[in-house]
């Protein structure tokens, strides 16, 4: 009977040995990325390469180069032009931060898809398009 007990304590042992084991790593890969996310710089550019704005992993403007082309663009033209590439670039993020979870953490983990569903959820993509046509729509209405 005491063999028994030792070979189900061994292996208790050993579960918890590999439980505990699994658990440092996926520690460690949500770290990585959550330290790659966080260095994470995404760039979009507007106004015919006019207007460059990049964004950090956390959606924050990091840098805005306008081009002296804008010089005789209105001040509003240069304000929603630049909001929406602001836009674009922030609409990037969840691609980017979903490659990362599949080096990091595994594209298909819990973890990558609550923490891409997020950044999806801030920071939709942009359809170029789409984003061009409500800028042709303030124009219109005389907004620019």
């Amino acid at each position: 009977m005491d063999a028994s007990f030792d070979r189900v304590a061994d292996s208790a042992e050993e579960w918890t040995r590999s439980w505990a084991a699994s658990m440092s790593e996926r520690a460690a890969q949500a770290q990585e990325m959550s330290q790659r996310v966080a260095g994470l710089s995404v760039s979009a550019t507007g106004g015919d390469g006019a207007i460059e704005v990049t964004v950090a992993g956390s959606g924050i403007v990091t840098d805005l180069r306008i081009d002296d082309r804008l010089a005789n663009w209105s001040g509003a033209r240069i304000s929603a032009e630049i909001m929406a590439t602001m836009r674009r670039a922030q609409g990037r993020l969840s691609a980017a931060v979903a490659e990362i979870a599949g080096q990091t953490v595994g594209a298909n983990s819990e973890t990558a898809r609550a923490i891409v569903a997020s950044y999806a959820e801030r920071f939709p993509e942009v359809d170029d398009d789409r984003e061009q046509g409500r800028d042709d729509s303030r124009r219109e209405r005389g907004g620019w």
